[in-house]
């Protein structure tokens, strides 16, 4: 009898391309965070939204205005979050046509 695994592993491997700084473990969280948004998600996510707004989209900010993240070692505020996601966007946009068909 098979099982279903709870835990699926993204198609996305942005978490594994080159970093342009030196990475820390919250570096590598958030960028694996972003492999595992699904692409219709991130498909709505729009550059000139204000903080408030990515903060609501996500949803996954703290009352502090940090991205919860486990096992990181420093918080994520919302400037990184459009750093690090416009990079992941263009990463996808690069691979989208070697990956395989969902």
């Amino acid at each position: 009898m098979a099982t279903d695994t709870i835990f699926k592993q993204p198609v996305w491997n942005f978490e594994q391309e080159p970093f342009d700084v030196d990475p820390d473990e919250t570096a590598v969280n958030l960028r694996a965070y972003f492999d595992r948004m699904a692409e219709e998600k991130l498909q709505q996510y729009r550059p000139d939204w204000t903080d408030e707004q990515i903060v609501a989209w996500d949803g996954n900010f703290t009352d502090e205005g940090s991205l919860l993240l486990a096992c990181s070692e420093r918080d994520v505020d919302v400037e990184e979050y459009r750093r690090v996601i416009a990079q992941n966007i263009g990463y996808r946009n690069r691979v989208r046509a070697t990956m395989p068909p969902a």
